[in-house]
């Protein structure tokens, strides 16, 4: 009906079929998804345009449905649909609101988000958690009411739901960074991408649980007697075997080598006895070789 509401006639009403109703009576039971014809007169299209022509309306509309922008001019007589067009030039600023829509209601998996990006996510997660203002809330409520901030100028440029699928996420991101503030260039230095450990090695960190994680072989960790921390928060350390399966896992390495990594050594030296275990890890000089390439390339430079 033209107030919005849905309306059907009973089975075998001879209403049934005709294309304009005139509807005196209709009730809605309690529960029911519309309502009941009770009452009505068969008219045609120009009578109800005489009836309520106050109604009629003829405007360009711009939205997010079935999934995408759609773009069309409607002629209404209140919520019915007279004629339907496609537009063809939409203006810009309705499609950025489509477009905003559609995020809000499939949420920001519309954008391409990389591995990378991702981890710049987890990263900036960390350290508003951790630190707050200035690092940005990244959570998705806070990035969605921010969408036309962070999301400029690739938001401008998007016409349908396709393009917001080549939007790289991680690149938008880093323009909420606190740039006007100097301390984006801290961004490395307090959450790092990766860490390099005592081998040499420059490990990746994951930043997606509630304090970060360095999973690292065990022989790489050697000679280190404290925990690296990250903006102020003990890093997590997975301590793996030589097969790369998980062996220990500290945030404490001085309590680690003291009280826990004698029982570690006992149960996997024979298992990996190609590799080294010694007594005191902490005067031992961190390896990513086995012990015979060590003795070799020892042997090289003497």
């Amino acid at each position: 009906m033209v107030s919005g509401t849905g309306a059907g006639t009973g089975e075998g009403s001879g209403l049934r079929g005709a294309p304009w109703l005139a509807v005196a009576v209709a009730d809605r039971p309690a529960h029911a998804a519309s309502a009941r014809v009770r009452l009505a007169a068969v008219i045609d299209e120009d009578t109800a345009r005489a009836a309520a022509g106050h109604l009629l309306r003829d405007g360009e509309e711009v939205g997010w449905a079935d999934g995408d922008v759609v773009a069309r001019r409607v002629e209404r007589l209140g919520a019915v649909e007279l004629s339907v067009r496609p537009l063809k030039a939409p203006a810009p600023e309705a499609v950025r609101g489509a477009l905003v829509e559609g995020l809000r209601r499939e949420g920001l998996g519309l954008l391409r988000w990389t591995r990378e990006s991702e981890q710049l996510r987890e990263r900036l997660a960390f350290l508003h958690r951790e630190l707050g203002t200035p690092w940005p809330d990244v959570a998705d409520g806070a990035l969605l009411d921010r969408a036309e901030q962070w999301l400029e100028p690739e938001l401008s440029r998007a016409r349908r739901r396709s393009d917001l699928g080549r939007i790289d996420a991680g690149q938008a991101l880093r323009r909420l960074l606190p740039w006007a503030t100097g301390e984006a260039a801290r961004l490395d230095e307090l959450a790092p991408e990766r860490i390099e450990v005592p081998s040499g090695s420059r490990v990746r960190v994951e930043y997606g649980g509630a304090q970060p994680v360095l999973a690292v072989k065990l022989q790489e960790m050697f000679g280190l007697t404290e925990s690296p921390r990250l903006a102020g928060v003990p890093v997590l350390v997975h301590l793996l075997s030589p097969a790369g399966r998980p062996a220990a896992v500290t945030a404490d390495l001085a309590s680690f080598w003291r009280d826990g990594y004698r029982a570690v050594r006992a149960e996997l030296r024979g298992r990996y006895p190609r590799h080294p275990w010694p007594e005191d890890p902490t005067t031992m000089a961190a390896t990513r070789f086995t012990t015979s390439r060590l003795r070799r390339e020892q042997g090289q430079r003497e």
